[in-house]
This record gives C-alpha cells, sequence and structure tokens, in this order.
C-alpha cells in the first residue's frame, strides 16, 4: 500500500477530562510531525444527559484552547432504554457510537489510522470495517496496562470473586502484588455486566496494531519489559508498545493575562515548604472528610495549599456538575482565620501544572489520576497517595511499592482518612529522612522524564517507530514480535530502578 502524501489520523476519546487531555496533547505531537489530525468525539444520547452533563464544556474549552486541532462531534446514537449504571452508560454508549464513527471514518479521502481510547474497543470494529489500521492510546500506566491484559487468563483460569477477597495479593506479571480489594470496581462480580464487558474488551486488545502508553520506560522499566516480552498475554502475541509520554498539558493561564492569585501566593513562601492538596476533576470527599482534612493539616505546621470541592450530594453521582463550595460550611469553625498565614483554600479549580512545577511547592496529596502522577513526576514533587475511583488504587501501589516515588495515606479504603494520619503524613515527607529519599528520588524521574522527550530519547524514538509503522503498510505478528524484541533489548542497557 502506498503511503498517503497527506495522511489523516482519527482520535478516538471517550468523554471524560482525564481521557480528553492525553488525547488533544497526542494531536499536538502528530501536528508537529506534519499529520493532519481530527478527534472524533462522541455525543451523548439524550437519555444519558445526567451522565454526561459536563462533557460538553470541557470539549468545548479545548476546542477554543486548540484551534489547530479539528473536534469533528459524532451524532448521538440511540440509547430508549439506558442502563441505570453510570459506569455502564458511558460503555454503552461508546459501543452505540460504532456506526456513527465508521460512517465517518468512510466520508474521509484517506486514513492513515484510528487511535483509540481504551473505553473505545467497540470501534476495533469500525476500523476494521473501513479498512483502517487501529492502535490503541493508553492514557494510565504501564503496570495497570499489564494488569489489564492479564485479566482475561487470570479469570479464566481461577474461581470466585475478587470483591470477596479483601487484601489478598494478585499477581501480575510485571507489577508488584496489588490486593484485590485495590482493584477497580468494574471487575470485581464476574456476575455483573460491566465486568463481563470490560473483561471482553482486554480480551480484544491484541486485535490493534500497536499500542501507545502515556509513560517513559525508566519510570514503569519493569511494567513495558513484561509487556513487550509478551508475558501478559500468554496465549496471542502482543501487539508493538510504544511509552511517548509524558504527554501533559503544558498549564493554563487566565484569558486576560492574569496569573491565578494562589501563584501569587506561592511566590511569596520559601522553597519546598507548601503541601498541595489536590483530588482531581472529578475527586470528592465528603464534609466530615474535609474536616478531618483541615485539622490533619492546622495541627502539623506546614503551610499548604487546597484546592476544595462541593461534595456530591449523591457520592454515587460524583461526576455531576457541583455548586461553588461554601466554605464557612464545609471546613471547622475558624479555620480559616487560623491559618490564614500558613495556609491557602482555593475552590474547585487551581492551575494544577503550575503549581507542581513552582518552587514553592514541596509535597502533593493526589488521588493518583495518572495525568496527575505524570504532572508531580516531572516536576520532580513527592506525593502522598489518596487514591478515590477507577484505576487510582492500582496507581497507588505502583507508586508506593514499585517506583517508590509516594506515600500512602492509610485510611483511603476505609469511611475516613483521620486527621492524625494527615498530619503524619504530610510531617514525614516535610520534616524526616522518608521525605527525603523520596525527593531524591523524584529529582531522578524529573530528570528521566525529561531526558525521554529530548531528541534521542526513549519516548521521542518510540514516537518516532510509531510513525514509521504509519507510512508502512501492515504490520504482520512476527513484525510485533519483532518490534518489542528490539525495544526490550535496548531498555535492557539503560539503568533499571
Amino acid at each position: 500500500m502506498e503511503a498517503d502524501p497527506n495522511p489523516m489520523v482519527v482520535l478516538h476519546a471517550c468523554l471524560g477530562v482525564g481521557h480528553l487531555i492525553p488525547m488533544v496533547e497526542l494531536a499536538k505531537l502528530l501536528l508537529r510531525r506534519g499529520l493532519a489530525v481530527v478527534i472524533a468525539v462522541p455525543t451523548p444520547p439524550a437519555s444519558t444527559a445526567d451522565f454526561f452533563s459536563s462533557s460538553a464544556p470541557v470539549v468545548d474549552r479545548m476546542a477554543a484552547a486548540n484551534p489547530s486541532i479539528s473536534f469533528h462531534h459524532l451524532p448521538p446514537p440511540e440509547y430508549p432504554d439506558p442502563d441505570p449504571d453510570a459506569f455502564q452508560q458511558m460503555l454503552d454508549t461508546m459501543r452505540l457510537t460504532v456506526p456513527p464513527l465508521l460512517s465517518f471514518l468512510r466520508s474521509l479521502p484517506s486514513v492513515a489510522a484510528v487511535v483509540l481510547d481504551l473505553f473505545c474497543v467497540d470501534a476495533l470494529d469500525a476500523a476494521a470495517a473501513a479498512g483502517v489500521p487501529a492502535y490503541f492510546y493508553f492514557t494510565s500506566s504501564a503496570g495497570v496496562l499489564a494488569a489489564f491484559l492479564h485479566l482475561p487468563h487470570y479469570f479464566a483460569t481461577t474461581e470466585g470473586d475478587l470483591k470477596d477477597m479483601g487484601k489478598a495479593p494478585l499477581h501480575f506479571p510485571g507489577v508488584p502484588p496489588i490486593p484485590a480489594s485495590d482493584m477497580p470496581h468494574t471487575v470485581l462480580d464476574r456476575a455483573d455486566r460491566t465486568c463481563a464487558t470490560r473483561l471482553g474488551h482486554y480480551g480484544r486488545i491484541p486485535e490493534a496494531r500497536g499500542i501507545l502508553i502515556n509513560s517513559y520506560e525508566w519510570l514503569e522499566a519493569r511494567s513495558v519489559r513484561a509487556l513487550r516480552e509478551g508475558a501478559c498475554i500468554p496465549d496471542r502475541p502482543t501487539p508493538p508498545v510504544y511509552c511517548i509520554g509524558p504527554l501533559m498539558a503544558k498549564g493554563e493561564e487566565a484569558a486576560n493575562g492574569e496569573r491565578h492569585a494562589c501563584l501569587s501566593w506561592l511566590d511569596a513562601q520559601p522553597e519546598r515548604s507548601v503541601v498541595f492538596l489536590c483530588f482531581g476533576s472529578l475527586g470528592a470527599v465528603s464534609v466530615k472528610q474535609l474536616k478531618e482534612i483541615a485539622r490533619g493539616l492546622e495541627n502539623s505546621g506546614h503551610r499548604f495549599l487546597w484546592v476544595v470541592r462541593s461534595p456530591p450530594q449523591d457520592p454515587a453521582k460524583f461526576f455531576l456538575p457541583r455548586p461553588e463550595p461554601d466554605l464557612g460550611m464545609l471546613l471547622p469553625e475558624g479555620f480559616m482565620e487560623r491559618t490564614r498565614d500558613m495556609g491557602m483554600v482555593v475552590t474547585s479549580w487551581a492551575p494544577q501544572v503550575e503549581v507542581l512545577r513552582h518552587a514553592a511547592t514541596g509535597a502533593f496529596v493526589t488521588h493518583c489520576g495518572w495525568n496527575s502522577v505524570l504532572e508531580a513526576a516531572s516536576a520532580g514533587v513527592p506525593m502522598l497517595c489518596w487514591p478515590q475511583y477507577a484505576e487510582q488504587r492500582m496507581n497507588k501501589v505502583l507508586l508506593v511499592d514499585g517506583v517508590q516515588l509516594g506515600m500512602v495515606m492509610d485510611g483511603y479504603d476505609e469511611e475516613l482518612v483521620k486527621a492524625e494520619e494527615v498530619e503524619k503524613k504530610v510531617r514525614l515527607v516535610m520534616e524526616f529522612e522518608e521525605g527525603k529519599k523520596l525527593r531524591d528520588r523524584l529529582t531522578m524521574a524529573k530528570e528521566m522524564a525529561a531526558k525521554a522527550l529530548a531528541d534521542g530519547g526513549s519516548s521521542s524514538l518510540a514516537f518516532t517507530e510509531f510513525l514509521k509503522d504509519l507510512n508502512f503498510g501492515n504490520t504482520t505478528k512476527e513484525k510485533a514480535l519483532k518490534t518489542n524484541i528490539e525495544q526490550c533489548k535496548r531498555s535492557s542497557t539503560k539503568d533499571e530502578h
């Protein structure tokens, strides 16, 4: 097949800021390499208005901020009887979006490839019907991908449900033992429809021509090696794996050019003196938990910058928009007055990338969303891990037990993390030897992230290999094996951690 002189790459993302941001960054990278790019965005069915109500403004903001990237809104599918489970609604919506995606692919003069989010596995059918090679872009960690790819084999060779195993360790190739209770809720119960759907998705990933991962080899050398050696999928070849990260948003400033007030506040603080707390775009804790955090911060005596969001009225609907928080109602009486010289509380949002890169930031209390992890690692900021949902608990295991870039907030899997635990861990990372070891480790992570993205770095070379694959016809299974073997040999010559 002769390469098209103006190849179009179609990126197909699910709705959710944590998935759209890295997809936009991938689009920018493709544009810089001279390819035409369009992001095909699903339009939610009218029957799922609640679940997707916050998605349209996110897409609009991203489109406005990135005028060089084309966004194509696929027509909404019919979904007259939505599943009562919100997550299953999202999976169903992505499956029902396959016909509109196929129509869109067929309407284009030529398509070099379609790159799919891992929630868009059903779109493999659209790519196959259109005769277009399909790749996956995994926007979480290589370690999580290694576990997910092994899950179909694990379920086929074991009995019982993960939900009944408590904290019993699960052993997957390339990752530290993961407590069963730290696996995503979507795979805890074999009888659950969502579990069956996700296992089917993981089993289809090897159909892709390649897998892009938003990570870098130094950070996850063990997991990447297991993927490339085929250890995660024992019964069929693993597609070529390309670690192309860390791909992150560069940060946001106000439209009028003014800096966020919290950055000016940070300017006045000593170097590495501030603990930054932020739980992501969907993160939420209860009013009771907010008060425990406040007590812990105050008692620690350390400076802090804390992003507070209103707790959801229904914890099961944490994805719905929320009003601006009333700090007087949510935080302990007198807290703001007592801590005015040591801390700053901002409502709903802060420019996280800029905060983490600021010299005054010394630690990061994070929900362990992978975008946040990459931003902290690239800024050299130690993490206090407080996972909440999705694969965040798995990322916590990788950060604490694997790459050793963070400490865990004990109690994250209970009703409350106590104020005493917040105080203890803040002081541990800010005052004691354990914190110094983390900072030294993060300094290396920061250096290696920059090195990976530089010309000749591992991520830059991997992306070049991906582009070569786009230009040279269909990839055979033999080529996939050869690519992974060559990458294994190259990575084995580098320092591991």
